[in-house]
């Protein structure tokens, strides 16, 4: 058996719930399900803490508290705070892979937790930045680890549920100037997420 992994990176939390439980219907266990959403755009989900008071935090349990609620990957979601991105509504693999990633790195060794656990996972590095970027900028990301031979499949799930299409994304980003994440920017604040929002509508709109 082959293991694979498969990315979906999605504009709400609700569309990245449904594909989680989706995904774990179909079925994929739990156990090889992540999610990570902003935890300041996405309703019901919003984080109490101030942006810049977790500007420069770590990835880990001891910045969050438990959210819970559904089933499955869903019932073991928390807050954490994640550098560059601010607060996040997050559970499963990859959440504990960065985790670990930060925790076992020595000081200025811990760049990129999410970005590294991805590309171990087999994403490449520039997907990986877009994608944390995307959670960065309001959206949720969703990853699984499957059989080969489940991957269409899965894929089909991922589009089902509104993935948004990382090349289309990619480029509305690099025409603002963007290039890769940074753990060093600032964590986006509701103003700049309704801004983003805004941004991507614009984009979608018939020309």
């Amino acid at each position: 058996m082959t293991i694979v992994t498969i990315t979906g990176l999605y504009d709400t939390y609700e569309d990245a719930a449904a594909t989680v439980r989706a995904l774990e219907a179909f079925p994929v266990p739990s156990a090889d399900i992540s999610l990570v959403a902003n935890g300041l755009d996405n309703d019901g989900m919003a984080a109490e803490t101030e942006t810049e008071a977790v500007a420069g935090a770590e990835i880990g349990a001891s910045t969050g508290a438990a959210i819970g609620g559904g089933t499955g990957l869903l019932a073991g979601l928390g807050m954490l705070a994640i550098p560059g991105i601010g607060p996040v509504v997050a559970a499963g693999w990859l959440v504990a892979a960065a985790a670990g990633a930060v925790a076992g790195a020595v000081a200025g060794g811990a760049a990129g937790g999410l970005i590294g656990s991805l590309t171990s996972a087999g994403v490449t590095s520039e997907d990986a930045h877009l994608y944390v970027e995307g959670v960065r900028r309001g959206g949720a990301l969703v990853t699984a680890h499957i059989d080969h031979a489940n991957t269409l499949p899965v894929e089909a799930i991922m589009r089902r549920h509104g993935r948004v299409d990382t090349s289309v994304r990619g480029k509305l980003y690099r025409d603002g100037g963007w290039r890769e994440f940074s753990e060093t920017s600032m964590p986006l604040n509701q103003l700049d997420l309704a801004k983003e929002r805004a941004l991507r509508q614009a984009d979608l709109m018939p020309r």
